[in-house]
């Protein structure tokens, strides 16, 4: 197995209070990102109260973790979005849609009970590098 690297960057959020999970992984030419909620670093309150909002600050979070592990979101192969209602869906989409460009990676979707800190919305991703 290739060496495992953790990624870390102060241009995105630490782990969420202080749980135990790094912002990314990398092995071989694989970036795993941990779930991005929408916060800014160094804050612990969510930024935006709309479903657009959040999806624009966890792209910021995304790119700026892909950054640092050499990679971007150009690069993206998998994401999964967590969304509090899917009736936010189609508010997540837009913003989703303009930032994965048009080869957009697979992606699940999926509707949860809950979210840390009430966040309307959660991404994780795998990308390459």
């Amino acid at each position: 197995m290739a060496d495992k690297s953790v990624i870390r960057t102060e241009k995105a959020p630490a782990p969420f209070q202080g749980a135990p999970y790094s912002q990314a992984i990398r092995v071989g030419d694989l970036v795993f990102v941990s779930g991005q909620l929408a916060l800014r670093p160094g804050e612990k309150e969510l930024s935006g109260g709309s479903i657009q909002d959040q999806t624009e600050q966890i792209f910021a979070n995304l790119a700026a973790i892909l950054e640092e592990a050499g990679s971007g979101l150009d690069k993206l192969v998998k994401t999964t979005v967590f969304l509090q209602n899917l009736d936010d869906f189609a508010g997540m989409n837009e913003v989703y849609a303009a930032h994965v460009g048009d080869r957009p990676p697979a992606r699940s979707t999926v509707e949860v009970a809950r979210l840390p800190s009430g966040a309307l919305v959660e991404i994780d991703a795998v990308a390459h590098t």
